[in-house]
């Protein structure tokens, strides 16, 4: 379990082959990836793309919360993959021959949804092959207007007693997580940059693989990361989705000898799966 930037992180993801990000504080998930047991316990999943490394184990998941008699898990997905996820519920009622049970949210890029918790739920748009959407997640705190400042505790209280509104929503980027995407939703998304946490695929980190090659598969190469390094603002930086190709000391290699100690410095990489 990782503490960054004041969040827990319960994380696995190996390129194309499962990516799941878990907020266990949250009761949350970002992608389902296959599935980890731990991940059952989560009532709540954003999903960014339809790729199967990212969404093979949602059906599972929410067959074995109902197996365990847990609440139906919802799910939140980006419009262009709405029809295609029933669709494969229906199929999967038809040969589990159970209910599945389940809600589906549907937002994109300028809505947002609230969670249990009260966070918000903003999602914005990751440029892959497929229609993919990042997440950003929003804590809201209520801030005492300027002019009440100075007030006793029993003017303040006489003041919302009679329906004054007398604070300011105040919000704040807690986490974003780019889901898979090219370099520039950096440079499109604010809230990339200023999140407290963000969470970025980075596939790959050596000349193994060209910035080219790396592009024309919808990805992040490490290089195109040093080249905006000035741009990130965040507190920490989870690097996450390298390919399976990489060993453990290679990546930390590379985010030590590849990015200035400016960044390198807030960055871990995840190194699960990884020999």
């Amino acid at each position: 379990m990782l503490q960054l930037a004041g969040i827990a992180v319960d994380a696995t993801s190996i390129g194309g082959l499962s990516t799941c990000i878990q907020l266990p504080g949250l009761k949350l998930a970002l992608d389902i990836g296959r599935c980890p047991q731990s991940a059952v316990q989560r009532e709540t999943v954003l999903i960014t793309h339809g790729h199967m490394d990212h969404i093979g184990g949602i059906c599972y998941h929410a067959a074995t919360r109902g197996l365990m008699g847990l609440t139906p898990p919802t799910y939140v997905i980006g419009p262009e993959n709405e029809k295609a996820l029933a669709a494969l519920f229906t199929a999967y009622r038809r040969l589990d021959r159970s209910r599945l049970a389940h809600e589906i949210v549907v937002i994109g890029p300028g809505e947002e949804w609230t969670l249990p918790n009260g966070m918000l739920v903003r999602p914005f748009r990751s440029i892959h092959r497929v229609p993919c959407q990042g997440y950003s997640l929003w804590s809201v705190r209520n801030k005492l207007k300027a002019e009440y400042h100075g007030l006793s505790g029993h003017e303040i209280r006489d003041l919302r007693l009679a329906g004054t509104e007398i604070t300011d929503a105040v919000l704040k980027p807690e986490l974003a997580f780019t889901g898979d995407s090219l370099i520039e939703v950096v440079e499109n998304e604010a809230v990339v940059r200023e999140s407290r946490l963000l969470v970025m695929e980075v596939t790959f980190i050596d000349d193994r693989v060209t910035v080219e090659q790396c592009r024309s598969k919808g990805h992040i190469h490490i290089d195109e990361v040093a080249e905006r390094a000035d741009l990130f603002e965040n507190e920490a930086i989870l690097f996450t989705h390298f390919s399976g190709r990489y060993r453990a000391w290679e990546i930390l290699e590379a985010v030590q000898k590849r990015l200035p100690e400016a960044l390198s410095k807030r960055v871990t990489p995840l190194l699960t799966g990884h020999r």
